[in-house]
Formats: structure tokens, C-alpha cells, sequence
């Protein structure tokens, strides 16, 4: 079966960290471009970062840089994001997604044709 398993979620308070994982099953995890994206309550799903099957370029939204890292193993299938001083606009479910027809990362959500459930992380102010 293939699929992507986030995990990591949760409650944390502004200035707080989390790491989230995604665990991908059934499929060659390292040959393809993963990305995290979220959507908050009313908002459209936007682009969090990216990064290619090497682990050697990653793409960040503005609203995220210098505080998220995304980062790969490839040997256990497995993409994680990093979030360092939390804020409350941070606040939204995160999802993980595998795009299997390109090589470079995009940060339009329909190039992504795998994704998996969402987990929600929330930042109290």
C-alpha cells in the first residue's frame, strides 16, 4: 500500500519548537521531491518547503525562513520539518506530500500526487 504517515503534531507555545515526521510506505521514496504544506481554518492550503531526492537543495516559504528546516533519510523513508519559534499564524494542519513527475521542487500544490493525512500543530500565544 502506498502512502505517507504523518506524525509530531501537536500543542506548543509561541517561541516553542516541534519535528515533524512523514514516513512513506510502498513506494521509492528517494528518488522523488518531497514537500510540507499547511492549511489553516478559512485558508487555502499554502507551501511550507521543499526538498529534492538528494537532500541537497531546499526551497522555503518567506514566512518560514530561518526557522524551518526540512531535512530527508532516505534509508528510512522519512522527510522531516523542523519548526523553531513557533508563532500563533503557524498554527494549521501540516501536510507531507511526494511528487513523482518532477526532479525540481514547486510550490504549487498539484504538482504533489501523493499526500498523506495531515497532522495538526497548534501555537498558543
Amino acid at each position: 500500500q502506498v502512502q505517507l504517515v504523518e506524525s509530531g503534531g501537536g500543542l506548543v507555545q509561541a517561541g516553542g519548537s516541534l519535528r515533524l515526521s512523514c514516513t512513506a510506505s510502498g513506494l521509492a521514496f528517494s528518488n522523488y521531491v518531497m514537500g510540507w504544506f499547511r492549511q489553516a481554518p478559512g485558508k487555502e492550503r499554502e507551501f511550507v518547503a521543499g526538498t529534492t531526492w538528494d537532500d541537497r537543495t531546499a526551497r522555503y516559504a518567506d514566512s518560514v525562513k530561518g526557522r524551518f528546516t526540512i531535512s530527508r533519510d532516505n534509508g528510512q523513508n522519512t522527510v522531516f520539518l523542523q519548526m523553531n519559534n513557533l508563532k500563533p499564524e503557524d498554527t494549521a494542519v501540516y501536510y507531507c506530500a511526494v511528487s513523482r513527475t518532477i526532479r525540481i521542487i514547486i510550490s504549487r500544490g498539484n504538482a504533489y500526487d501523493l499526500w498523506g493525512q495531515g497532522t495538526q500543530v497548534t501555537v498558543s500565544s
